[in-house]
C-alpha cells in the first residue's frame, strides 16, 4: 500500500503586521471577505467607522486578536 500526501486544510488568513488599511495605510486589524470573492482590509479606526455598512455585506471576517471590532456587537444585536 502506498501513502499519499495531502496538503493541510486551507486556513483563513488573519490580518498580519505587513498588511495595511485600504483607506489610510495604518496597520490592519480587520479583513472582510465579500460575496464576489474580494476582501477589504481596515485599521481599527476605519473598521469601527464602517462597521454598520460592513456587517450586512460580509460573508466572513477575521479580526486581529487584540482588536475589539464594533461589528461584533452589531451582529450580536441582530440575533
Amino acid at each position: 500500500m502506498t501513502s499519499t500526501l495531502t496538503p493541510p486544510p486551507k486556513t483563513e488568513e488573519r490580518p498580519i503586521a505587513g498588511e495595511r488599511c485600504d483607506r489610510c495605510s495604518a496597520a490592519a486589524k480587520l479583513r472582510v471577505m465579500l460575496a464576489e470573492g474580494s476582501d477589504l482590509v481596515f485599521c481599527g479606526h476605519h473598521a469601527n467607522q464602517y462597521a454598520e455598512k460592513l456587517v450586512p455585506i460580509a460573508i466572513d471576517f477575521n479580526v486581529a486578536p487584540e482588536f475589539e471590532w464594533r461589528g461584533m456587537d452589531l451582529m450580536a444585536s441582530e440575533n
